[in-house]
Order: C-alpha cells, then structure tokens, then sequence
C-alpha cells in the first residue's frame, strides 16, 4: 500500500546518523563537541612535549598538529571512505594510553631523537593495527549487554576523574590547585548546565552544555581564572609542517611499545563504538566495528607525517550525544573541520582554549556521568537475575575501578604491563569478556545453559528492520534478554 501523501515511507526516511541539519545547527553542536573534548586533545602534546625537551613554542607546535590529526582522524571516522570508517558520530583525539609509554620512550633517547623515533613506532603500529581490524572486529561476539554494560559505566565512571582533576584546576603543581575558587566555579557551571537542560527547549536545550561553558567562561572573567595570554602569544597561521621534528626512526623496543598501546587503543574503541552504537540506536555490528577500527588505525599511522600521536575515540563525547540526543554523523564531521582550522590556525585554537578548566570540569562532570548512566541502563537489559551476570559484573567493575581508586596500585609491576593495568576501562573489559566466556560458556554444561536462559519473544524483533542489527554470528546470546535485541 503506497504511503500517505506528505509521508516519508519507511525506507525512504534517513536515519538520526545519517541526517544533515541546518547549517547553524551544524556548527553550533560541532563547536559543542570540540568544546567539550579540546582540553582532552591538547593535554598530551603539554606533557609529552616537555618530556622530550622541547621549548614552549615547539610544544605549541606540537599542540596544533594535534588538533590538526585529530580533525583529520574524525572525518575519516565519520564520512569515511571504502571500509574505513565507523559512520558514527565519533570524535577522535590523541589517545592518553600512549602518554606514559611514549615518556618512556622519550627518556631512553636524547631530545634530538625521541620525537623521530616516537612518530616510527606510532607508524608501525598503526599499520599493524589496520592490518588486524578485520581479525580484531570479530570480537563484537564476545561483547553481549553484560559485558558492554560493564564497559560503558566503567567509561563514564573513569573520565570522571578527569572532570574532578579540572574542576580543581587541572594542574597539581599549582598553588591555586584545589582552590575554594576553582571548585566554586566548576560548581557554578554544573549549576548552570543543569537549570539550562531543564528550563530551555529544542535546539537551545540541545546545546546547553556550550551555553554553560560560555556563561561560565563570562562569569569567570571578573574572578579572575581566565588566561588572555594565549591570544597574545599565538600567530595566526601555522602549518604542521610534516615530519618537522625529524623524518621517522625505527626502534624495536619503542615499536613493540606503541603496537600494545594500539592494541589497547583499539579495545576501548571497540567498547566506544558499541556504546555509541545502543545510544543512538544503530547497534554497531562487525563491519561497523571493523571500519572504525580502520578509521582509528589509518589516523594513527598518518598523524606522524604531520607531527601527531596514535588517535582512538573520545569517550567524552558519547556523553555529550546521549545528553543532547543529537545523533547526525555530520555534526561531528562538522567539528573534525573545525579542528583541522584549530590546527592551522592557532589564534583560533586559543579562543577556545579560553574555557578555564575549572568551568570545562563542571560541565564535564553532567558529560562523563551520562555516560555512566548510559551504562547502567545498558546492564538493565543484560538478566541480571542470573548470579552468573552479576558475579561478572561485580568482579569487572571492581578490578576497572582499581586505577581510579588507587592509582598506585600497579606500581611495582613493569612498566611494560602498566599500559594495560592502568586502563580500567581496559581491564575491566578483559575481565567481563574472559568471565562471561567461562561462566555463560564453558563453565556449565550445555543442558543447564539452555534451561537458564529465557525465552525468546516472538514480538521481540517487529519493529527491528528500522535499525541495522548486529549479524547473528556476532552475538553471544548468553546474559542477553529477550528484549535487549530490540534495544
């Protein structure tokens, strides 16, 4: 039966990913996004660059090559091209596993090689990271709902450090660090964010996080927490040109290095992707998974030619689009330009950097706790009534908060491991998936398995042709409900 006159049929109708909104529209939520995850791009470039010995003005280079990779990254991640590219809207930024790796790095070689011999084992690995994402996508099986449930609230819950470390004033070794000043503003804003999603509507409401950030910014003026210098000191062009610190060298033990933070990087993903994938509802299945992969791999291994590190997705950011329900893809292809422009234009770039931290850690503690939130309800549909779940939830949740709570837990461990252990999100999504397997699997015998598991809904699956479902190879239906296929 042809549909009514004035009516989108079915197959005609765009999905929330795939539309393309107004122009203002555009911009102003793609500025939101970049907003919310700048500090997070340009932290590592401040901590590796001095780690390397680089002056202030190389490190200012280096910080705007990273925008620069960052935004190239996210556009291939978003529009992609062949199998590259989730077509999510992800934001991809320099990754924070490679930060204390790459220190390392940096300290067995003198300041005039580390940064050559930093960007080859960055190539290296994101070669090899390309070559095994169609391999390493295959995983998705092993990520039911009890398990990226577990994954997406240990996300939210290990970023909200980060938010807590900003809203104190994101350096430690400041002697405002921690100030009634500094919290009182990250209060204010969190205030702020909160009154504007409840009292605003529609678009207005959709961008409440960079009203909050900008009323925040305004209010933090006359306390005095704002910094004008970065405008003053910045030119108002500057090209990463490639390969300025040096053409790449190619060191075993830096290259072995970089290949476990790719493959850590590349676990998170994953875990990102999946978590992307429930909220806007375009689960993301092993092709999906597989193009993301690519995406995050090929950004790394070009980002040395232009002076960047390995990239992997922000996290942040899924909070951002679970809180402002705005799901189109090119939104955030949308802020990968404008992070390309940030890192050619480094004028620019300060204008952003003008949101002191302390008003950024206010809003991102309402950002990281949606994700966490997220992943609550995410377990929700995992049969938690079955002692089997909650036991691998319970036991995940535990070794991912190890890092957060003690940081110095791992200390004496090498330095090799650390990459891994201090990664909750990593390990505790090592532990679900390696628990789920062996309880759900192996750690029953087969009659037993069937008999726990609940029936299958017959509705279930009605309304499901709307939205692209994960291959029924790619599933491990044990811990899911009936009703989590329709998730």
């Amino acid at each position: 039966m042809a549909a009514p006159t004035g009516q989108k049929s079915e197959a005609d109708r765009k999905h929330p990913v795939d539309e393309i909104l107004p122009p203002f529209k555009m911009f102003t939520s793609g500025l939101q996004h970049v907003a919310a995850m700048y500090a997070g791009v340009v932290a590592p470039p401040m901590i590796v660059g001095p780690a390397c010995g680089l002056s202030p003005t190389e490190t200012a280079f280096l910080v705007g090559a990273s925008l620069f990779t960052a935004g190239l990254a996210t556009l291939l991640q978003t529009l992609g091209f062949w199998k590259v590219g989730a077509k999510l809207p992800f934001v991809n930024g320099v990754s924070f596993a490679g930060v204390t790796p790459i220190i390392a790095i940096a300290k067995e070689h003198s300041p005039h090689d580390a940064l050559p011999v930093i960007f080859g084992a960055v190539i290296v690995a994101g070669v090899l990271g390309f070559l095994l994402a169609p391999y390493f996508s295959k995983l998705v099986r092993f990520f039911p709902p009890v398990v990226t449930g577990t994954v997406i609230t240990l996300i939210g819950v290990s970023l909200l450090p980060v938010a807590f470390n900003w809203s104190q004033g994101g350096n430690e070794q400041a002697a405002n660090y921690g100030s009634l000043k500094n919290i009182g503003m990250a209060a204010v804003t969190f205030l702020i964010v909160l009154v504007l999603r409840r009292v605003l509507r529609g678009f207005l409401q959709q961008i409440a996080i960079l009203l909050g950030l900008i009323v925040g910014t305004l209010i933090a003026i006359p306390v005095g927490i704002t910094d004008f210098s970065v405008i003053t000191k910045a030119n108002l062009i500057g090209f990463p040109t490639p390969f300025h610190f040096g053409a790449p060298q190619f060191d075993v033990a830096a290259i072995v290095s970089m290949c476990i933070v790719m493959l850590v990087c590349m676990t998170e993903s994953t875990a990102d992707m999946l978590a992307l994938g429930k909220i806007v509802d375009r689960p993301a299945n092993e092709r999906t998974i597989e193009g993301g992969l690519r995406a995050d791999t090929l950004g790394s291994a070009i980002s040395p030619l232009f002076n960047g590190f390995a990239n992997s997705a922000f996290a942040q950011n899924i909070g951002l689009v679970a809180m402002t329900k705005v799901r189109s893809r090119f939104v955030v292809a949308t802020s990968g330009g404008i992070l390309v422009v940030l890192g050619l234009c480094p004028v620019a770039a300060s204008v952003i950097s003008l949101v002191p931290l302390p008003v950024l850690g206010g809003a991102g503690i309402v950002l990281f706790g949606s994700v966490a939130a997220s992943g609550v309800q995410t377990l929700s549909t995992a049969a938690m009534e079955k002692g089997e779940n909650s036991l691998i939830v319970a036991a995940a949740l535990g070794v991912g908060l190890i890092p957060i709570a003690a940081p110095e837990f791992y200390h004496n461990f090498p330095k090799d491991m650390l990459v891994v252990l201090d990664s909750g999100i990593s390990t505790g999504c090592l532990v679900a998936i390696v628990l789920n397997v062996a309880f759900n699997h192996f750690g029953r015998k087969n009659g037993d398995a069937e008999a726990a598991a609940p029936a299958p809904d017959p509705h279930a699956l009605e309304d499901v042709p709307d939205i692209p479902q994960q291959p029924a190879r790619g599933r491990l239906d044990d811990g899911e409900t009936a009703s989590s296929s329709a998730h």
